[in-house]
């Protein structure tokens, strides 16, 4: 990485998805991460606290906007709709401009629900969430060209439960996908080398971990990181410019599923589909989304072919009618108060939201109540302890009233899942980690004191951060403030008042759920995505 220097008014952004701060913490100290030990004493650098329920989706808009899901418009992977049905979101669902409508001319490789791609100053690299690499995947259009040259092997994703069972294949195949992410790095360098702004995201430890989660294989998959941020440290020396290493979010092992719609149909929350009708008799049939995939797959007909070829209208009756496993489309609505849906946003079924509403908007409170209680009231039955947290819809999202009614999670060791199964815990299966709240962020640069400690940073505090230590003005509807701990004491910023200015809300362009194709599939396929 080398180029010619601009100045100290530029901002690189580091993103490492998933990455905890005790890893970083543990790791810079015992010699194993050499470069980020050597980032935490030049810089400044502590816990970065994510989002409620602390996910991709939700964590790096808020990072990019600096104001939390209520103010930014995405609540999970996929949007829910009146009428009990979903798509995923898109770029175009964030509401509140990002650094690179701030910032140019810009780079934004592989960032997290950037597709499909803004129009900008730079270059633009869709990240999760984008279809495929057949999409119109990046900006410039001719970009998409320039990386099938150079790294020909370049792809959105894995298929990963194809390495469920063989984790030596897996974490080779996230060693080649880590490899060609840093060649895209490269590559977007060299064809923007005059960016402002430099926002790039290496997803492959979230991945990695999911599956994984030895330590020995850890380290040795963050030496790699560490390897790569020296590279960066390098280049940014190079330009005077400032650096922020951030994770969206932390990862902790989980070893029980908790099935929360199960817990609600328990109590007489919600109610379950009965089994006559199509789904009912195709069930007794042995006719189930597992099966139907297996004869598409021997016909060469991918799921997400079915579910991006067929009009929408179809796509919803065809997994209405197939037996699957999501929750959605087991819920008899006219009969359900409550159900969960996404990574634990409870909805309260109310007449007002929906169209099987069940429940008069006066009564929403006090069945929120009754139903904090149940999910506060489940206990492990081995070790009696509560599994479960829950929180307030209208606190941690005071700006929208269509925000979820309540955020459940598990705790540490417990994951929350929506699928309406026979019991209330489960086994993991393949999956050995998920995500907690706790993430990182380091700084360093022109103005950042070295061995500072970040206290009390949070990800809508980023953005903020960053455009103050540029001297650029802090959006109003910043929900995040500027972290002065960061910053040397007689530095311009840390001596400079912040600025505000006000911003446009960007306005939702709907055709997007018309022409998105492929994403983990719209639908995931038949079955959709839990």
């Amino acid at each position: 990485m080398s180029g010619s220097t601009t100045g100290a008014e530029r901002a690189f952004v580091l993103g490492l998805d998933g990455v905890p701060w005790r890893f970083i913490e543990r790791w810079s100290e015992d010699g194993t991460l050499p470069n980020f030990a050597r980032l935490r004493e030049e810089g400044a650098s502590g816990p970065l606290d994510s989002t409620r329920p602390p996910t991709t989706p939700l964590a790096w808009p808020s990072i990019a906007t600096g104001v939390w899901p209520d103010k930014h418009g995405v609540y999970g992977f996929q949007k829910l709709s009146s009428e009990y049905t979903h798509r995923m979101y898109t770029s175009q669902d964030i509401t509140q401009p990002r650094l690179w409508h701030q910032l140019s001319p810009s780079i934004v490789g592989n960032v997290p629900l950037t597709y499909p791609p803004d129009e900008l100053d730079g270059s633009v690299v869709g990240g999760m969430m984008t279809p495929s690499t057949e999409t119109d995947y990046t900006h410039p259009d001719s970009l998409a060209d320039e990386i099938e040259d150079a790294i020909p092997s370049y792809r959105i994703s894995l298929e990963y439960p194809e390495y469920a069972d063989d984790l030596e294949a897996f974490e080779s195949a996230i060693d080649d996908l880590l490899a060609d992410r840093r060649a895209l790095l490269d590559l977007l360098l060299d064809r923007t080398p005059d960016w402002r702004l430099c926002f790039f995201v290496f997803t492959a430890p979230d991945r990695f971990q999911h599956l994984v989660w030895d330590e020995d294989r850890l380290r040795e998959h963050y030496r790699k990181l560490d390897s790569i941020l020296g590279d960066v440290m390098a280049y940014t020396d190079e330009r005077d410019a400032n650096l922020f290493v951030v994770s969206d979010h932390g990862f902790g092992e989980i070893e029980t599923l908790v099935y929360v719609n199960y817990l609600l149909e328990e109590a007489g929350y919600l109610t379950r589909r009965d089994d006559e009708g199509t789904r009912g008799a195709l069930s007794k049939l042995g006719i189930t989304r597992d099966r139907v995939t297996n004869v598409l797959a021997r016909v060469g007909l991918s799921e997400e072919r079915l579910a991006t070829t067929l009009p929408r209208g179809i796509v919803d009756s065809v997994a209405e009618s197939i037996p699957g496993d999501h929750a959605l489309y087991d819920v008899s609505y006219p009969e359900t108060t409550a159900f969960v849906h996404d990574a634990g946003n409870l909805y309260v079924n109310d007449t007002e939201r929906f169209a099987h509403g069940t429940v008069d908007p006066r009564d929403v409170p006090g069945l929120k109540s009754e139903v904090t209680d149940l999910f506060e009231s489940v206990t492990d039955p081995v070790t009696d302890e509560q599994v479960l947290s829950v929180f307030d819809g209208d606190e941690l999202f005071p700006t929208d009233d269509h925000s979820p009614d309540l955020v459940v999670n598990g705790k540490p060791g417990y994951e929350t899942r929506n699928a309406i199964v026979d019991e209330p815990f489960g086994d993991t299966g393949s999956t050995a980690a998920s995500h907690e709240r706790t993430g990182i962020m380091c700084c360093r640069g022109p103005d950042i004191e070295s061995g500072a400690t970040l206290r009390g940073a949070r990800v809508v505090d980023v953005s903020p951060t960053l455009l103050h230590g540029l001297d650029e003005p802090v959006p109003a509807s910043a929900d995040g403030r500027v972290l002065f701990d960061a910053f040397e004491t007689d530095s311009p910023p840390a001596t400079t008042k912040v600025r505000r200015r006000t911003v446009n809300v960007r306005e939702h362009d709907n055709s997007v759920d018309d022409d998105f194709s492929d994403v983990e599939t719209r639908l995931k396929g038949l079955g959709y995505m839990e």
